[in-house]
């Protein structure tokens, strides 16, 4: 009897399959469409419909959202008209893109197609595909498809003989479930549990489970669920609760509940589950010793499966005509029926019934009891083994499976870890950056501000030099003024009287004092042209010792600035010889190089060496920073220093390293020395 519970399985199972969302239109920019009318359409041309609208859409290339739900759509139009290929295809198409986009959603719900397209001809795949859908889906808290793909599995296990294993999936699915209002599938798996228990030969428990499932569809009715489909179900739960109360030996209670339900209402409208209550019916009036009518039921529901052309259903009529001519001690009857459902068992692959019939069989066929009885045994241990392979098979799915999640986890950790210490380095990084930038720019500000005070201190100082060297031109030439006026002047004016009163006298004597006064007027000029001359080179370094100046040059700089700077001049060099334009042009070489020592060279000491031997040579020798002499040589001030020294013939030379300060020489030769005082 237990065989007839597959029966209600497969009903419950496809009435979930069938929940896929079917919606008869999409659009996709007014191109691609399911016309109003596709439903009244026959199966080829469905077919062809469909076939358009895919290639219309492979055309499109886009990879947007209408486009993965119109190839999800077209997957389950497929599925509906048994085009499982297709179907295939393109869930696959959707799964492909939607992974490229990382489309949370419609990736569960390809993964979920793909599932449904391999359950009746490669149940391990399907099962992976239900695996990993439920992951993403429990990822996305979406509970419903959790429990609906856990339910998937369960029915898996379920058919591979795994019940242990079902119901350990059916249980996690009704815990998902406590808060839905998907009354439909907290119906189916309520029902698959009882038929899981049943299996486990749990009677109470799976009675009390499909008690349950019975009263979802008073909550179904009070939520308006199509009549329909409570009618299926509510008939396929009267048909477990009497299977079990078979099991228990309860006949009279399973006889009462179907035919409660055997009406011609279902006759007309479901001649399939007609045919199943009705020989459910039979077989427990037969086992309760009630024959009447029974032969008549059995091949009456045998002849509405047969002309449906579903084997399954005729598989277990037979095997119920057969159990039942076993009865009525018509062996030969019993034995023909049960050989016909045995070689249909083997058919369609169906172990259990083949179990069934090689069991009845051996108990009927007396003469070839021994032969049905080994290959029952045969049987038996191949189909426990082909079971307990399913089983390994379907927990290293399970293992594998969480173990990549696992690595998937750890990997992520890591990746998370990794990131959070290059953005913590990259910050650490930025704040330090940032600081040494404000301390850099501090320093510069301050730096830029002791340099602004420092030339404003020597620009006063020089101010106040050339004012000193004004008030020496000043007295200079107010000297001159007076030589002039008191001295040359009052020659002339001497001179030109006594011309004037020799103008009118011609003697010898005369003559002679005329000559004398002419010669003095040469002597003025002479006395007139010195004084020019020493004007125009500056007198100022005639009246001063030039120690002096020098001297006096560096201790004005010396009070601003922290280097110290050290004159040292050769005593035997006497500058009263020394023409003033080589005076003049050192005073500003030494003048120059000071200023740039003091802008320049942060330097510790600074030393000032005039020295004399065959050259008049000065030394100026620094500590301070030094500078790169190829990009500094063509300096403004350094072209200065060199041009001066070339309009005296004398040799300029600097020589200067980064951190090991500068020294710059320049030497006159003094033989040209003696030749400009000479021509001078």
């Amino acid at each position: 009897m237990g065989t007839l519970s597959k029966i209600t399985c497969f009903l419950t199972l496809f009435i979930i399959c069938c929940t896929k969302n079917k919606t008869v239109f999409h659009e996709k920019k007014d191109v691609i469409f399911f016309d109003k009318n596709y439903n009244n359409l026959t199966k080829l041309k469905k077919e062809n419909y469909l076939d358009s609208l895919g290639d219309l859409l492979i055309k499109t290339r886009e990879n947007d959202t209408l486009t993965r739900n119109l190839h999800l759509e077209l997957a389950t139009e497929y599925y509906y008209i048994n085009n499982i290929n297709k179907s295939l295809s393109h869930s696959e198409k959707a799964l492909k893109l939607s992974k490229e986009v990382n489309d949370i959603i419609r990736e569960p719900k390809a993964l979920f197609y793909i599932g449904d397209c391999y359950r009746n001809t490669r149940k391990d795949s399907a099962y992976f595909y239900y695996l990993h859908a439920e992951k993403l889906y429990i990822k996305i808290q979406d509970y419903d498809n959790t429990a609906r793909m856990l339910f998937n599995k369960a029915h898996i296990l379920f058919y591979d003989g795994n019940y242990i294993e079902c119901e350990v999936e059916i249980s996690n699915a009704i815990r998902y479930l406590t808060k839905s209002k998907n009354y439909q599938l907290i119906y189916s798996c309520n029902n698959l549990m009882g038929n899981c228990l049943e299996k486990l030969a749990n009677y109470d428990e799976a009675l009390r489970y499909h008690k349950i499932a019975m009263e979802c569809l008073d909550t179904m009715r009070i939520n308006n669920i199509d009549k329909d489909e409570i009618n299926n179900y509510n008939v396929t739960s009267i048909i477990n609760i009497s299977n079990l109360y078979d099991l228990k030996g309860e006949y009279s209670k399973s006889i009462t509940a179907l035919q409660g339900i055997l009406t011609e209402e279902l006759k007309n409208r479901w001649p399939r589950l007609y045919a199943n209550v009705l020989s459910n019916l039979a077989y427990s009036k037969m086992k309760n010793g009630d024959y009447n009518n029974v032969q008549s039921m059995f091949f009456e529901a045998l002849n509405i499966v047969e002309s449906s052309g579903i084997e399954s259903d005729v598989l277990y009529k037979k095997i119920y005509l057969g159990e039942f001519f076993l009865t009525q001690k018509d062996t030969i009857k019993s034995i023909e029926i049960l050989k016909e459902a045995n070689e249909l068992a083997v058919k369609i692959k169906s172990s259990n019934e083949v179990l069934t019939s090689l069991k009845l069989l051996s108990t009927v066929d007396i003469k070839n009891s021994l032969f049905y009885a080994n290959t029952y045994i045969n049987v038996s241990d191949s189909i426990n083994l082909v079971q307990k392979n399913a089983h390994h098979k379907y927990a290293r799915i399970e293992y594998e499976t969480s173990l990549v999640t696992d690595e998937n986890k750890v990997l992520s950790k890591n990746n998370l870890y990794l990131l959070t210490i290059c953005v913590g380095l990259l910050f650490l990084f930025i704040i330090i950056s940032l600081f040494r930038h404000i301390k850099y720019k501090n320093k510069e500000l301050i730096f830029l501000k002791r340099q602004h005070l420092a030339n404003e201190e020597i620009y006063q100082l020089l101010s106040q030099e050339h004012e000193k060297m004004n008030i020496v031109k000043e007295n200079e030439k107010a000297k001159i003024a007076k030589e002039l006026h008191d001295g040359i002047m009052n020659k002339i004016y001497g001179v030109r009287m006594n011309l004037g009163f020799m103008n009118t006298k011609i003697d010898d004597k005369i003559i002679k004092k005329r000559r004398e006064y002419i010669d003095e007027l040469q002597n003025i000029e002479n006395e007139i042209r010195t004084i020019s001359h020493d004007l125009s080179y500056t007198t100022f370094f005639d009246g001063n010792d030039f120690n002096y100046l020098l001297r006096s040059l560096i201790e004005n700089h010396q009070n601003i600035i922290e280097t110290h700077f050290k004159l040292e001049s050769d005593p035997q060099i006497e500058w009263l010889s020394i023409p003033n334009i080589y005076k003049i042009n050192m005073y500003r070489i030494i003048q120059e190089a000071i200023l740039n020592v003091s802008k320049y060279a942060n330097a510790k000491n600074c030393t000032i060496k005039i020295i004399l031997h065959n050259f008049l040579e000065l030394n100026i020798i620094d500590d301070g920073d030094g500078f790169d002499v190829n990009h500094k040589k063509n300096g403004i001030g350094l072209i200065n220093l060199n041009e001066r020294v070339k309009s005296l013939k004398g040799h300029f030379k600097i020589e200067s390293v980064k951190g090991k300060g500068t020294k710059i020489n320049v030497m006159f030769s003094l033989h040209i020395l003696m030749m400009d005082q000479k021509y001078s």
